[in-house]
């Protein structure tokens, strides 16, 4: 008798606990929604976790936040002596080589073997470093996120890449490497400050932009999401959407269009990426401010910078433009940053990422509100175009009297 082993066909399907990635190269894993994932009669992090070591890795703010109850986990769901909790430093700063390295020195102090799991229970910084470690050690361990932060669940927590800064510049090295789980629970965001929210926010209005208009509206209605009660909007509801919440609606919208994304070009085998947007002249932004500018604050500039520079191109119209432009500013987010937008770092952002992407520029800019285009080549960006966006940038900045330009 022959058996027949079934086929999953490529594709991200949604259901009431997460989504399942099926890509095309053979790649599976999934994203985990769940509720007091921490709380020892929630069994889904133990079943991840069974019959593993465990070495689990924080930074110094969910050390004191969830610290205890982390450990209190653990010891109550997993035999005495399998599993060990490492306070890695915090901070964009920290994430180097140097720090990968240290996680691996203490999984192999804490005797991690090849069947072991790296648990990162944190933001994007955390879960970029211990994934990339995991990939490193013994060239390829398991690795658990539980994603902490806004950003870290709508944007790192449902990916495959990992990765560190180096040679002066954002995630330099860098590896593929999908979670054995990814983890979201959205009581974490309860314990964020007001900015988290915000660049976890501008992850959500890059996916909104570029993929749907729908989600665009919610943000218009709601700005202040994650901070403050809304009731579903009317026009959502009669669409028969939004059932469990705004929040809700928002997080699984983001979560699904990012791995609706990405499913296809997984390992970005093609460098045309439309989840690109906000990330041309964002990292050079971000570093030169010296991480100053928070990684999604440096993702709405630039795609605030986008949408100028497309106005100025003739790919959008000023309509849309000003929606996306007021938009950022509604979500607390700043669009202009005097110390980097000036056109010598914003021409050697589009430089550097002409070389990164193979001699092909690739910029994501919007053509209207859930639409987006590339401009392909450094050609179709003249110096005086970029300067004229720049300038256009700046005066909108100021007349949308953007909230956070003062801090920058």
């Amino acid at each position: 008798m022959t058996v027949q082993a079934s086929v999953v066909e490529p594709g991200v399907i949604g259901d009431d606990s997460g989504f399942s990635l099926h890509a095309p190269d053979g790649t599976s894993y999934r994203v985990e929604l769940t509720s007091d994932v921490l709380a020892p009669g929630n069994p889904l992090l133990a079943e991840y976790c069974e019959g593993r070591r465990v070495v689990a890795f924080v930074g110094p703010t969910v050390e004191r936040l969830h610290g205890r109850r982390l450990r209190a986990y653990l010891a109550a769901r997993l035999p005495s002596g399998s599993w060990s909790v490492v306070v890695l430093e915090g901070g964009e700063d920290s994430k180097t080589m140097e720090s990968a390295e240290k996680i691996c020195a203490q999984a192999k102090l804490a005797g991690l073997d090849r069947h072991g799991v790296m648990l990162a229970v944190g933001g994007g910084v955390t879960c970029d470093l211990v994934g990339f470690a995991a990939a490193m050690y013994s060239r390829g361990v398991r690795y658990i996120k539980v994603n902490t932060t806004l950003v870290g669940q709508v944007d790192v927590g449902v990916g495959v890449k990992t990765g560190v800064n180096a040679l002066g510049t954002k995630n330099m090295l860098g590896a593929y490497h999908p979670a054995h789980a990814s983890l979201n629970d959205p009581g974490f965001l309860t314990t964020l400050p007001l900015r988290h929210i915000r660049c976890g926010l501008g992850e959500i209005a890059k996916m909104a932009i570029i993929k749907d208009p729908a989600l665009f509206r919610v943000l218009e209605d709601c700005p202040k999401v994650f901070q403050t009660s809304y009731a579903t909007p009317s026009w959502l509801a009669e669409a028969g959407l939004g059932q469990r919440g705004v929040e809700d609606y928002v997080l699984r919208s983001s979560m699904a269009l990012m791995m609706e994304e990405l499913c296809p070009n997984l390992r970005e085998h093609d460098l045309a990426r439309l989840v690109d947007f906000g990330h041309t002249f964002g990292p050079v932004i971000e570093t030169a401010s010296r991480y100053r500018i928070a990684h999604g604050e440096s993702v709405a500039i630039d795609m605030a910078l986008s949408s100028q520079l497309a106005r100025v191109l003739g790919l959008i119209d000023d309509a849309d433009c000003e929606r996306v432009m007021r938009l950022l500013v509604a979500l607390g987010l700043p669009v202009h940053d005097a110390a980097t937008c000036t056109p010598e770092l914003m021409h050697r952002a589009l430089k550097a990422a002409w070389e990164r992407r193979g001699r092909r520029l690739y910029l994501v800019v919007p053509d209207g509100i859930g639409s987006a285009v590339f401009v392909n080549d450094l050609d179709d960006v003249p110096a005086a175009a970029l300067e004229e966006a720049l300038r256009q940038l700046e005066s909108h900045a100021q007349q949308l009297a953007d909230p956070l330009i003062a801090a920058h």
